[in-house]
């Protein structure tokens, strides 16, 4: 297969059947030792122009299919279709994936037998693999077969290297390069051929022709293993060949692995031969019934492989079945992304874009991706790498049939333990007591259906009470399954799981018993004790005694931060339980204290963290229940960062009010922490609710901080559009505070943009609407926004006399972000008129205001100005070290654009100590921020930059490119940079290139 089909038959030469019989032979291949349904033969070969002759027509090529083999029952047809026996060793695709997996094993070890192994696969090959056949499924195989020669080419070349460092390949990779310029394992192993080869220059050369091939094709900084390569050349660092494939930080996200794990050894074997005979990427699909163990299945294995898979593991639990919403396939992959080190605000907003970027990312790696608990095949789907050495495995209650018809998925269907395995399990979890009545045990596993999950819970049931006999609780359990079928009427095997959970659930006592209901109710993953109470309306002594009853009898799981979450069965049984016990109104109020007490809690916690916010925060529901109390801003944080998703889920049952008053309470919170995702999710549904109610300055509200989020996604435009409609209602309706907060960020945004005349004009037009005495806060917040707009255009003095003024109003209102955001402010001042002394003064004081007030952005910015100072004082050591810290939090918080500043600033410091070549790593990866959302500031710095270190490197027409660059963003604007740029041009003689500028 590993070319044009041909067939080899004993001492027979080889054979090339016709392009029907190639189409047969390929499916059946494909499908190796299954069977394959006549409809699938007649549709994969003849498509739309099949005929009522086509089962006649596919009966002659089996004949003749049948007649090239030796064995007559090679091809045979059974109930469920044609199947073609296939032994190990006999097709040339699965020799060739057995081959190349035995070098990964040795390859560590013995690399000279990794070579011998990896060229006895190369060899197999003679062609494009199928090149002879063009159906859709054959031909998605056929490219994962050529993807994974590039994984045994690059896999060579990485031997050969560790066998030879001297070994002369820089020719054949520059070759492997050209063809295939997106993969990055080959441009490390160029970069490490050339370096050994004492060509050190040509080997950054690689690594910068690498960046600017991945950064133009996809949009995307190369990855942390080839950025890790660069660095260490960069350092002389001694490097091994592998350093060009491995991960630096590879995530590791499974969870913990299953405890008390019995059998299940041929479904472990059979995902371990998958790994052997299956070319390329693989997908399976874990399919059973609820409490069957598929994700016990599915994790087990996974540590067990987990060795295999260098690059790393992935893993989601998508909520697919029980009460509360499943996770969005945009949710599970803006989690994938951050564990494969993208930034909050450089994760795109769209699913297709977050998927292509995804499967960008994971083209260049050996993964495993885990899929728990998925409902439909669309929310798997995006989830799906795109590199052909990625492992997939998908549990689902749902067969998933469109991805194995689609994506040629492996499905694995798991039965419910066999008898022996299902009396194992129990034997291992009540040890003598299973031996003392066996025959009761095996009533036991009867009654409980062989389900892990209802064997664990009964088992546990039985040892809460020791004086009991199994004999009498199989008759419990037996008594209750008789009133659960009559309810039953499909006859579901589950009405055991049903059984055991009810039997369990009449143990508790009333109090429990209630709260296990009503966490049923619980729209969230998991919570917390305090959210546990209020729906309960219960103390929180009380509270805490349930949960850990419950926790004893198994009925609910705990984490080591002190949160609670039920198994989905268990949640919906809970639900059920609380639909059939207690009334509506009973319900419904339990949902309205549960609302009320984020609602309220949240509240507390935004008064901690952002105590003085322009925009008046709403007042906080009445909740008589226990909250929990926030001494630090820390603490606040945290609770915010870990009841996140639960504050955003429960917002689609509060109603149309609890949506606008959690948006308007946590706004900030979210958009200084980052979390787009949410803030989007919650802005949206907000201006929806704000629509319902027809309330108009509710809705330009909302439309206010929508905007704000998406200003922080660098979507400028749409968010123009919202402050506008914001700003023009703001005045309809007379809200003068909202409109001058409208107005400030408008010219934020054009500033943003480079636009400076025009966002300086939206600050004037807020300042005529404030002053320092009636709405001082506004009026400070305003200055300090067009005093930075005023340092950008040049005008320092000016700005210089507005922070003058207003510094001791913030001093004596006690406002310290504020006075820390003026304090920096005039830092930038002080900076633009050579004053370091003054310049640091005002930063330390600025950075201690920013600490204590607990204001992450503007730590980051006072952390980035001292190492400005630094820089300029000569103290290279300090400054990079400052500029460091300050770029890891940009990054923390997430803001584009003070994550591109950052990045200019370190990369700035970098050429000032003389390591010119980080330097012009930071500036383009500043540029790509910048250019990616649309900060025209930054990208001129960021040009200027790159020009000023290619002309320390002696390389000036690059230079004079990149000021040019500047020159064209700065619009002819006779601004400082804009000059700067200008006169370095005119220096180097580039004065014609100037003018027809």
């Amino acid at each position: 297969m590993l070319g044009p089909m041909l067939i080899k038959v004993g001492n027979r030469g080889a054979m090339s059947p016709g392009r029907l019989q190639s189409t047969l032979l390929g499916v059946l291949l494909y499908h190796a030792n299954q069977p394959v349904s006549v409809d699938a033969l007649t549709e994969t070969m003849w498509g739309d122009r099949r005929d009522p002759r086509a089962g006649q027509k596919l009966q002659l090529h089996v004949h003749r299919l049948r007649n090239v083999f030796a064995e007559a029952d090679r091809l045979t047809l059974g109930p469920a279709g044609y199947r073609l026996t296939v032994l190990d060793g006999e097709l040339d695709a699965q020799r060739f994936a057995s081959r190349l997996e035995e070098a990964r094993e040795v390859a560590a070890e013995e690399p000279k037998v990794a070579v011998t192994l990896l060229r006895s696969a190369l060899e197999l090959w003679r062609g494009e693999p199928l090149g002879d056949v063009d159906v859709p499924v054959l031909t998605d195989w056929a490219h994962r077969l050529a993807e994974l020669k590039l994984t045994a080419l690059e896999a060579l070349y990485e031997a050969e290297l560790a066998c030879d460092p001297n070994v002369a390949v820089t020719g054949e990779l520059a070759e492997l390069v050209r063809q295939h310029p997106l993969r990055e394992r080959l441009h490390g192993l160029l970069m490490i051929a050339l370096s050994r080869a004492g060509r050190q220059a040509e080997a950054l050369q690689a690594y910068r022709t690498a960046r600017d091939t991945l950064v133009d094709e996809l949009g995307l900084e190369p990855g942390p293993q080839l950025r890790e390569l660069h660095r260490r050349m960069l350092a002389g660092d001694a490097f091994e060949p592998s350093a060009g494939g491995g991960a630096a930080t590879a995530p590791a996200q499974l969870p913990m692995d299953v405890l008390g794990f019995v059998g299940r050894e041929a479904e472990l074997e059979e995902l371990d031969g998958l790994l052997v005979t299956e070319p390329g990427a693989v997908i399976t699909a874990v399919a059973g019934t609820a409490g069957v163990g598929k994700t016990a299945l599915a994790v087990r294995w996974a540590h067990r492989a987990r060795e295999r898979f260098p690059g790393g593991q992935l893993y989601v639990d998508l909520r697919g079945y029980g009460p509360e919403q499943p996770v969005t396939p945009e949710d599970a992959l803006a989690g994938f992304l951050r564990a494969l080190g993208l930034d909050g605000a450089a994760i795109p907003h769209d699913l297709d874009e977050r998927a292509a970027r995804f499967r960008s990312l994971t083209a260049r790696s050996r993964m495993l991706v885990v899929l728990d608990n998925a409902r439909t095949v669309e929310q798997v789907r995006p989830l799906l790498p795109g590199g052909s050495s990625c492992f997939v495995v998908v549990t689902s209650r749902n067969a998933l049939a469109g991805l194995v018809a689609r994506e040629g998925a492996h499905r694995l269907h798991l039965e419910r333990l066999p008898n022996e395995d299902a009396h194992l399990l129990l034997q291992m979890l009540l040890d003598d007591r299973v031996d003392a009545e066996p025959e009761a045990a095996r009533e036991l596993v009867r009654r409980c259906a062989r389900l892990p999950l209802a064997l664990r819970i009964a088992a546990e049931l039985v040892r809460s009470r020791p004086g009991r006999g199994l004999g009498r609780f199989a008759d419990e359990l037996a008594a209750q399954q008789a009133v659960l079928d009559v309810l039953d009427i499909d006859g579901d095997p589950h009405t055991a799981v049903r059984a055991v959970f009810s039997w369990s659930y009449r143990q508790l006592d009333p109090g429990t018993a209630r709260t296990f209901r009503l966490l049923g109710l619980h729209p969230g993953h998991d919570v917390d004790e305090y959210a546990t109470a209020a729906l309960a309306g219960a103390g929180l002594r009380d509270t805490r005694r349930a949960l850990q009853a419950l926790r004893r009898a198994h009925l609910i799981d705990s984490s080591s931060d002190g949160r609670f979450r039920l198994h989905d069965l268990l949640r919906a049984y809970a639900a059920e339980l609380a639909a059939s016990t207690d009334s509506a109104a009973e319900r419904e109020a339990a949902l309205d204290r549960l609302v009320g007490c984020y609602l309220f809690t949240a509240s507390k916690a935004m008064d901690v963290i952002a105590r003085d916010d322009y925009a008046r925060r709403p007042e906080p529901p009445r909740f008589d229940g226990e909250t929990p109390s926030f001494t630090t801003y820390e603490h606040a944080w945290q609770w915010l960062d870990d009841e996140r998703t639960n504050l955003v889920e429960i917002s689609r049952h509060g109603g149309p009010a609890a949506v606008i008053h959690l948006s308007q309470t946590i706004w900030r919170y979210l958009d200084t922490g980052g979390y787009n995702d949410d803030a989007m999710t919650l802005h949206t549904r907000e201006l929806d609710a704000t629509r319902a109610l027809g309330d108009e300055c509710a809705e330009a509200k909302a439309r206010r901080v929508l905007g704000a989020t998406l200003s922080r996604l660098g979507c400028d435009g749409d968010a123009m559009g919202h402050l506008e409609w914001a700003l023009a209602a703001f005045r309809r309706t007379g809200e003068r505070a909202f409109e001058v907060a409208t107005l400030s960020f408008l010219g934020c945004v054009y500033s943003k943009k480079g636009e400076l005349d025009e966002g300086g004009r939206w600050f004037e037009q807020a300042l005529t609407l404030t002053d320092a005495d009636d709405g001082w806060y506004l009026h400070c917040a305003v200055t300090i926004n067009h005093s930075r707009n005023l340092v950008a255009l040049g005008r320092a003095d000016e700005a210089l006399s507005h922070l003058l003024t207003i510094i001791p109003l913030c001093r004596q209102k006690g406002a310290k972000h504020l006075e820390c955001n003026a304090l920096l402010c005039l830092s930038r001042v002080d900076l633009h008129a050579g004053r370091l002394d003054s310049a640091s003064d005002h930063v330390q004081l600025g950075l201690t205001l920013a600490r204590e007030a607990g204001f992450r952005t503007l730590e980051s910015d006072a952390l980035r100005m001292l190492g400005v100072v630094h820089v300029r004082r000569g103290n290279h050591e300090q400054a990079l070290r400052l500029h460091k810290e300050a770029t890891e939090l940009a990054r923390v918080v997430g803001d584009t654009e003070l994550i591109a500043e950052n990045l200019n600033s370190l990369a700035a410091a970098q050429a000032a100590a003389g390591l010119l070549l980080h330097a012009l790593d930071h500036y383009g990866n500043a540029l790509a921020v910048a250019t990616d959302a649309g900060h025209r500031q930054e990208q001129a710095s960021a040009h200027a930059g790159i020009g000023d270190v290619h002309d320390r490197l002696g390389e000036h027409g690059k230079a004079g490119e990149h000021w040019l660059r500047v020159l064209a963003l700065y619009r002819g604007r006779n601004l400082l940079g804009a000059r700067e740029a200008q006169e370095k041009l005119l220096h180097r003689g580039t004065t014609r290139a100037v003018r027809g500028r």
